[in-house]
């Protein structure tokens, strides 16, 4: 609301009090009609919450003695509309200024504009009042809490994505008391803040800033007679269970962010969050770099010396046969495009397969014949020969 609308309210007809009404009579006359319009005694009634917003809005101003000072002053001097100067001015009656003018909109048809008044009159008295953004005091919708929680999945869980059951416990509105505090259902608003659920702290030059009330932490309500579940607060443990879904190609020790599936706000605020921390199980045969998948196939002397096609196995999948070349070293490693973890975008990584020599622990007596006769056919070649002269340099 602007500036101009603020001072043209008549916040003792809100309140439905007499201008020279006491600090007690204001005080009393909000209490009344706080109790009457709260939103937690008129829920899905939107009227009600709107009238709610105006009684606080009213005694945040007409509750503080000196804001009551500066509102009443502002009223005098621009009532109704108009402009009123004071005795030396021509004419001792009212200018008829457009407001829309001073609080800055721009200048009439005289070219004058509200800069020059250095951003608009509304500039001077929007402070004033602690009216909007942080500084508001009339109760709010609250968020809902944010959840922390763990899963664990298995190898092949994480990299093709699962639904899983969570179990989650968290804070809601009581349902011994529907959330109001007060085994009778009827809490009486906070004397502290007068509803508001939150208190001014002041911060000098006239201005204010608001903290949550520390005697109804922020509820505006004190519970007469204290709930039992939930010791007046209004809020309970709660425990639920959802279905939910872990993306594919999840890493171990990954957080994951679901919204709005936290605890559930009041006053029809929003949901909190729920986060998820993922733990991954180890895989009896694959690993796992990134996007891409590991695995190490053995290979007998032969495949890897004369070359050959070894069938290969993939995660989930079909196996994909992969082709050596003669001569291949232990611990070469080859890769299997697409055939590893989802990434964000939809495409997958490799699958990156490491070759190791197999060396047989028993030998029939063909295969050692076969093997004697190899050695003494390669007798003359030494595989340590380079090792040894590289040895000798620096």
């Amino acid at each position: 609301m602007s500036t101009k609308d603020f001072i043209e309210k008549d916040f003792y007809k809100v309140l439905g009090v007499p201008k020279d009404a006491t600090e007690a009579e204001i005080k009393k006359a909000y209490r009344k009609l706080a109790r009457e319009f709260h939103p937690d005694a008129n829920k899905g009634n939107t009227r009600a919450e709107e009238r709610f917003k105006e009684i606080s809005e009213a005694n945040d101003v007409l509750g503080d003695p000196k804001k009551r000072k500066e509102y009443d002053e502002a009223r005098a001097l621009f009532g109704n509309g108009g402009f009123r100067p004071g005795p030396g001015a021509a004419g001792g009656g009212q200018f008829n200024f457009d407001l829309g003018d001073l609080f800055g909109g721009a200048g009439g048809a005289g070219g004058a504009q509200s800069g020059s008044f250095g951003g608009g009159i509304g500039d001077v008295f929007g402070g004033l009042f602690n009216r909007g953004g942080a500084g508001t005091t009339r109760t709010q919708p609250r968020r809902g809490q944010d959840v922390d929680t763990e899963v664990t999945l298995s190898f092949t869980e994480a990299i093709e994505g699962a639904t899983v059951p969570l179990r989650m416990t968290s804070q809601a509105p009581c349902k011994a008391c529907s959330g109001t505090g007060d085994k009778n259902g009827t809490p009486r608003v906070c004397p502290t803040c007068v509803g508001t659920g939150q208190v001014a702290r002041g911060s000098g030059g006239g201005f204010s800033l608001t903290d949550p009330c520390p005697d109804c932490k922020g509820r505006g309500l004190i519970a007469e007679h204290p709930c039992m579940e939930c010791s007046g607060s209004g809020r309970a443990k709660s425990s639920r269970t959802m279905q939910v879904r872990i993306p594919a190609g999840v890493t171990d020790g990954q957080r994951i962010r679901l919204r709005g599936k936290g605890a559930p706000g009041e006053r029809g605020g929003p949901a909190g969050d729920l986060y998820v921390t993922v733990h991954v199980g180890e895989h009896k045969v694959f690993g796992r770099k990134g996007d891409n998948l590991t695995v190490t196939v053995p290979v007998t002397f032969a495949e890897a010396a004369l070359g050959g096609e070894v069938r290969v196995p993939t995660l989930g999948g079909s196996p994909v046969t992969l082709k050596l070349p003669p001569g291949t070293p232990n611990g070469r490693t080859m890769r299997a495009r697409g055939k590893g973890a989802a990434r964000k975008d939809g495409s997958h990584g490799d699958l990156l397969i490491t070759v190791e020599v197999s060396v047989p622990k028993d030998l029939s007596g063909k295969a050692r014949d076969a093997l004697e006769a190899y050695r003494e056919a390669t007798a003359d070649e030494d595989p340590r020969a380079e090792l040894f002269e590289a040895a000798k340099g620096e």
